[in-house]
């Protein structure tokens, strides 16, 4: 890891960066990207930076991609806006990146994910503390953490919950901590949580571990409320987002440095498309594409297709049915469409 400090910002001027999210139905969550991306700008003035999303908001990718363009940019880093590496990071994305270089012939460089280092364990570290602080009741190792992650299809991205739930146990000294999900996988946040309480713990601390607001923050909180609701007994305190925090930037300004400095490499080794993993082994080599061609930018289309399931074709879940899991998220793949 580059501490902030010691990276060189003296980036040369045909030189642009772009940032790529994913887009989202909450304007709050659109709002707290946006100034994520401003202080992103704020760190090297001298260098244009851009932001596209795959669906629901514009600019589109592209869009930002002709911006950086017809400001004379010769050299794009482009870095997901995302936790960790799954569908979104590994095949959407760069397949949009892909197709726009190759339409364009401008050098687009890809960089990683946000992923796992101290600073984002520090990050996650000073949402939990904030919680603490202002409920200092119960002892720590009489308190159950519960992570909440978005839910992939990737066991790789699932796993990293995992193991940053275990990084805050171990670091703070909570008496157990579980990983749930809101989505896609198991288990998921209200029959997680139900399954933990059996621990018997009377203070519970949830965490969402998600960079912005949003409609899956949104679902976390509702489930989690409904679960409280049906045992008073228990203490919820619900911790905040990631958001904005100076250690989520400078990860950010590690990533672009990273690229700049050629020593950008993704971990492959748990990649469901690039190893024989246990359980996902039909989907090594798995085609390249992305999934928001047809929605990008375009909230009504996105809602319109998704009305038909249109709107996510993707390998199917093998796990989809799991009895904790997401049995209400139909998976389906192109031969049932």
């Amino acid at each position: 890891m580059i501490p902030s400090a010691s990276i060189n910002y003296n980036y040369p001027s045909n030189i642009g960066i772009l940032l790529c999210g994913h887009g989202s139905r909450d304007p709050q969550a659109v709002k707290e990207f946006i100034n994520v991306v401003n202080k992103i700008k704020s760190k090297i003035p001298d260098i244009p930076v851009e932001f596209g999303f795959l669906e629901f908001n514009r600019p589109i990718i592209s869009e930002a991609l002709d911006h950086l363009k017809n400001l004379g940019v010769e050299r794009v880093i482009a870095l997901p806006a995302m936790l960790f590496a799954a569908g979104h990071t590994k095949n959407d994305i760069p397949a949009v990146l892909n197709k726009y270089s190759a339409d364009n012939g401008l050098l687009i460089q890809y960089g990683r994910e946000l992923g796992l280092n101290s600073l984002m364990i520090g990050a996650a570290g000073a949402r939990l503390k904030e919680t603490i602080d202002s409920n200092p009741i119960f002892p720590l190792h009489e308190t159950l953490l519960v992570v909440a992650g978005r839910g992939s299809s990737d066991p790789d991205a699932n796993s990293n919950v995992c193991k940053i739930t275990r990084m805050l146990v171990e670091g703070f000294g909570f008496g157990w901590g579980e990983t749930v999900f809101s989505g896609v996988t198991f288990p998921l946040v209200d029959p997680g949580l139900r399954h933990a309480l059996k621990l018997g713990f009377k203070r519970v601390i949830l965490f969402p571990y998600f960079l912005f607001s949003g409609v899956l923050v949104s679902r976390v909180r509702e489930h989690s409320l409904r679960v409280a609701n049906d045992n008073p007994e228990v203490k919820f305190l619900n911790a905040s987002y990631l958001s904005d925090q100076d250690l989520v930037i400078d990860t950010f300004m590690e990533r672009i440095q990273e690229v700049f400095d050629g020593e950008n490499f993704m971990n492959c080794a748990l990649c469901k498309y690039r190893s024989n993993l246990l359980g996902f082994e039909s989907e090594v080599g798995y085609e390249q594409m992305s999934h928001h061609n047809h929605v990008e930018g375009c909230l009504e289309i996105h809602r319109e297709n998704k009305e038909h399931n249109h709107a996510h074709e993707h390998f199917p879940y093998p796990h989809a049915k799991h009895p904790l899991g997401p049995v209400t998220l139909p998976s389906f793949n192109k031969s049932q469409i």
